[in-house]
């Protein structure tokens, strides 16, 4: 059965491993049959939440930029993976800004039910990569019905374009995908 995959990258560097990481993703997911959708926070716009809850009464965000759509795109998605790189062992704060802005989500009806992480990173070992994973996994415990199904690090990519030298990363990026 064809799954509908949002994927979302947080990097904001032009060819960066993340991107490249997601885009193995994306290749494995569509080459196994799914619709996949890849959306890039590097130019969309994303104020920080306000915390005034009014979007759990409404059922979108008061603030009008970038969220609400993408949140959107969300709520219908099967399967959500979130791409990002790491920054002093979290993920990189675009990505959480956009986490918060997606609270309208935890009163509305979602379809997602797998969630994955991908992460790039300089650090050469996956050691303190947990801070990363429980960002995410603080997110999901949110939502009922979802799990966080996989999570896959790439340690030791620090320039643009290190991730290509490291072709067994792309390729385990691929395989999740291709798995869904």
């Amino acid at each position: 059965m064809s799954k509908n995959v949002v994927i979302i990258t947080a990097s904001l560097r032009s060819k960066s491993n993340s991107d490249a990481l997601a885009a193995a993703f994306a290749e494995g997911a569509s080459g196994a049959g799914h619709a996949v959708e890849t959306i890039s926070l590097k130019e969309k716009a994303l104020a920080f939440c306000r915390g005034c809850f009014a979007c759990q009464e409404i059922g979108h965000c008061v603030m009008d930029d970038d969220a609400n759509a993408i949140m959107e795109k969300v709520a219908a998605a099967d399967v959500v993976v979130f791409v990002t790189p790491v920054y002093y062992y979290g993920m990189a704060g675009q990505m959480k800004v956009l986490l918060d802005r997606m609270n309208a989500l935890f009163t509305k009806d979602y379809a997602f039910r797998d969630i994955y992480l991908l992460t790039t990173c300089a650090d050469e070992s996956e050691e303190e990569l947990h801070h990363v994973t429980s960002g995410i996994e603080g997110w999901v415990a949110c939502f009922e019905h979802a799990r966080l199904s996989g999570v896959l690090h790439a340690p030791a990519n620090t320039a643009p374009g290190d991730i290509a030298k490291q072709p067994a990363q792309l390729a385990a990026a691929r395989a999740l995908g291709a798995a869904l």
